[in-house]
């Protein structure tokens, strides 16, 4: 694999029982850069975007990160599904924020933030502490390191939970419609981090409906529907003048 590919994804599929969901997924994905995926509910995102750290097993094809295959070992031309142990520490290095901000609600805004890092990493709290303080800065919440999930917006728990994943020092940054279950006001708060984290050089794979994001952020923007990719390319280009009819359809319906 190239140096400045961080993602590989060759022919993923992915079935659940029957229904084939993923229906062979190609693409790369380069160091640094922010790709957005877009298309109908259904269409496969979601889905893809857990194959990458393997919280769903792909049923065919292979994806790799960082030039590592993920989830499996290859031997003799043939998969083996890694120890879950193996697995969990491959997990380590990719960040993912979800629909739903998944806070432990016994505890505080900080030690959401520290909890992985001392118990996975086994990071001196101290450590631990000052980076987690040094995160909700900025995301600009350091004055709620104390608060506890139910007193905090929704954005402001989803900060939170971006700062969380940040506490692991991931190289890869995955954002599942981070800003579907916000309230409308609260939305571009949550952008604006992600927007500096674009910035600073993250890796990011965002699935969105937010079109002005992808096309101010984003590199690269992938149209899925019906498991296929149907058209990618530059996000200016593929808004602006997207070339097949099913893209045309599905943007006609969100811009």
């Amino acid at each position: 694999m190239a140096t400045d590919e961080m993602v590989r994804s060759d022919q993923v599929c992915k079935y659940f029982g029957a229904l084939e969901v993923l229906k062979g997924i190609t693409l790369t994905v380069n160091r640094g850069e922010v790709m957005c995926l877009v298309g109908p509910s259904g269409s496969g995102k979601s889905t893809f975007l857990r194959c990458i750290n393997h919280l769903e097993q792909v049923s065919a094809g292979r994806l790799w990160v960082d030039g590592e295959l993920v989830g499996y070992q290859e031997r003799a031309g043939r998969l083996h599904e890694m120890h879950p142990k193996e697995a969990a520490k491959q997990r380590r290095d990719i960040g993912m924020v979800f629909q739903r901000f998944n806070l432990f609600p016994h505890l505080t805004a900080l030690e959401n933030i520290t909890e992985a890092p001392i118990r996975v990493k086994k990071q001196k709290k101290d450590a631990a502490v000052t980076r987690g303080k040094q995160l909700l800065a900025q995301v600009g919440l350091s004055e709620k390191a104390q608060a506890y999930p139910a007193q905090l917006s929704g954005g402001q728990q989803q900060r939170v939970a971006i700062a969380r994943a940040l506490a692991m020092d991931p190289k890869l940054m995955l954002f599942d419609e981070p800003t579907s279950a916000l309230d409308p006001e609260l939305v571009g708060e949550v952008l604006d981090v992600m927007k500096e984290l674009a910035r600073g050089g993250m890796t990011m794979i965002v699935v969105t409906h937010e079109m002005g994001f992808a096309r101010e952020v984003a590199d690269s923007l992938v149209f899925m529907d019906a498991g296929v990719v149907v058209e990618a390319g530059d996000p200016g280009r593929v808004l602006s003048n997207p070339e097949h009819e099913r893209t045309k359809a599905f943007l006609s319906k969100v811009l």
